[in-house]
């Protein structure tokens, strides 16, 4: 299935061995893995494609290189709720920052909504803040929920995010591009009133240096915003620091 996209770049759902070799391939050197515990299995990625899942690739059109990779699965929660849940996504270093990643997740979309799943969720590391603003303002997610150690072993914490693929009116969509609070520098875990329910969350940039206690402060934070509220943005306070933005739950309940 191929998707409108960018010149220069080809999209579409991987459909032969050599492709999930490829992918499992760009999978690994991306992140860094070692060894078969983070591996992916084709057999695996194949009967994904073929059950409710996405395997989706892309290619750098002159040579045909596979420089992209996202996959998901159909899933349900324990609330009964369906949804279509995208694992990963992992675009080669040497192709970061030409858009890959958003023309994949918006291919994702479109196979899912084929599979007549109408919301998508996946996780991500809630410091990597390029990611956030990628997820919340560019996309349009919502952030749901926190999960400590989500993978079942230290350092794992992932934000839940949800996004809706049914073309409604977006409630959130006033606050995604709101500026973030100079007063939150450095206060890692600090909350700050937005006014109507609303509160900023500070976070530390990636490398920026925190003191002893501030990365609980910052889990607790975070849990606590989300009760009745949904992240919509992430926006940078300073070159150290960015803020969530959580507001009241819309009326939908997204």
């Amino acid at each position: 299935m191929p998707f409108p996209l960018q010149a220069g770049l080809r999209v579409e759902s991987l459909h032969a061995a050599a492709d999930y070799r490829d992918a499992a391939a760009l999978y690994t050197r991306v992140f860094g893995y070692s060894g078969s515990d983070f591996g992916l299995n084709a057999h695996l990625l194949t009967a994904l494609r073929k059950n409710g899942g996405s395997t989706i690739g892309a290619f750098d059109a002159s040579d045909g290189d596979l420089i992209g990779f996202v996959y998901g699965f159909a899933a349900t929660d324990a609330s009964g709720a369906h949804f279509h849940y995208s694992q990963a996504a992992a675009v080669d270093p040497l192709h970061q920052g030409r858009g890959i990643g958003r023309q994949m997740k918006l291919a994702q979309r479109e196979v899912a909504r084929a599979w007549g799943q109408t919301r998508m969720r996946w996780t991500f590391d809630p410091l990597l803040t390029r990611n956030a603003h990628f997820n919340l303002v560019s996309l349009g997610a919502n952030g749901v929920r926190f999960e400590r150690d989500f993978y079942d072993r230290p350092d794992s914490d992932r934000l839940v995010v949800d996004w809706d693929l049914s073309g409604a009116d977006d409630p959130y969509r006033d606050h995604r591009h709101r500026l973030a609070p100079v007063g939150l520098s450095g206060r890692f875990g600090d909350a700050l009133d937005a006014g109507a329910g609303a509160v900023w969350v500070a976070v530390p940039e990636p490398r920026a240096p925190r003191a002893a206690g501030q990365d609980e402060k910052v889990r607790s934070g975070l849990e606590a915003a989300l009760v009745g509220r949904r992240l919509v943005s992430c926006a940078a306070v300073d070159a150290s620091t960015s803020a969530y933005l959580a507001v009241p739950m819309s009326r939908e309940g997204s």
